[in-house]
């Protein structure tokens, strides 16, 4: 066995040097000009509504939906051009949650990646659209034809998306949060294991599926990359709550603190940190061995596995 062709994907990062970084920037590039060509700026009274669009979707975020999207799919020879359109389909639902996430009447926060929030950089009514804008978005970018020739291809990224966005994946996880805020509804391991797998995982493990839609794997060829996508959404969310009691607020471009804050329950407030960040990294690992049948095509998702536990914002 090479260097590069490592099943177990234990060293991947280390061995392959600047794979992740490289792929992330490259990535990073390609959807901001995919939302750059979506998005002209017209010279009529529409203009605010792009401009905010413009400002939440470019030249932010770590694009890690995008590039599961594209990994995912070179596993099946798939055109990238294809793979990135949907991966800013999927980039333009995240977006538009977390415009919506940051309003006051949700997390009320005024900083996002580093800039201040569409709604403080425009006004709360400009940002609700903007995100509802962002949300009709993605579904006309899935439902184009220049994304896929093929109509059930279509298909099944318009309703795997509908369904991880809607009440049963993000929008319902979302609601279990507030109630959890507004009612003071205390939840176990196993409720917080539900909820972050809605509200986090729904989406990264979209991407993964969508990735293997674009390349026509029918369902039951799938299981593999389910149960990766699976693990390392809820190893994000875990790297999440432990950044939020550990990270630098200056590297993260956002408020830090938060969930301790409001007495918030959390992976880390329930099982502590050092067992939080023993979970995540188990469940990276357990990740990485679901793609044991994949040769080096795959480095790059063992790699954003492995990004997911070690990132610093």
């Amino acid at each position: 066995m090479g260097p590069t062709d490592m099943s177990d994907g234990s060293n991947v990062v280390g061995i392959k040097g600047d794979i992740l970084k490289d792929g992330l920037k490259r990535v990073q590039r390609e959807v901001d000009s995919v939302f750059d060509a979506f998005l002209p700026i017209p010279n009529d009274t529409s203009a605010r509504l792009i401009e905010a669009m413009r400002y939440a979707a470019i030249g932010g975020g770590k694009r890690v939906r995008p590039l599961l999207v594209v990994s995912t799919a070179e596993l099946f020879g798939v055109d990238r051009t294809a793979a990135l359109r949907v991966g800013a389909a999927l980039e333009a639902i995240h977006v538009y949650s977390l415009i919506h996430d940051d309003l006051p009447c949700m997390d009320d926060d005024d900083l996002r990646h580093g800039k201040p929030t569409v709604h403080k950089a425009y006004n709360e009514a400009t940002a609700v659209l903007a995100g509802d804008a962002l949300h009709a978005l993605a579904f006309e970018i899935l439902a184009d034809s220049g994304t896929s020739a093929d109509p059930f291809v279509r298909s099944e990224l318009i309703a795997t998306l509908g369904m991880a966005s809607g009440m049963n994946g993000m929008a319902g996880g979302q609601i279990m949060d507030m109630i959890a805020d507004e009612e003071g509804v205390e939840y176990d391991l196993h409720a917080i294991t539900r909820l972050q797998q809605l509200k986090t995982g729904a989406l990264l493990s979209a991407s993964v599926e969508m990735g293997a839609i674009l390349g026509k794997i029918p369902p039951e060829g799938r299981a593999h990359l389910r149960a990766y996508s699976r693990d390392i959404g809820l190893a994000f969310q875990i790297a999440d709550d432990l950044l939020d009691v550990e990270g630098d607020a200056a590297l993260a471009g956002k408020a830090l603190r938060k969930d301790s804050e409001q007495g918030k329950q959390t992976f880390v407030t329930l099982m502590g940190v050092d067992k939080a960040r023993e979970q995540a990294r188990a469940l990276v690992d357990q990740a990485i061995a679901h793609l044991a049948n994949h040769g080096a095509e795959a480095d790059m998702l063992r790699a954003l596995a492995r990004f997911i536990v070690e990132r610093d914002r």
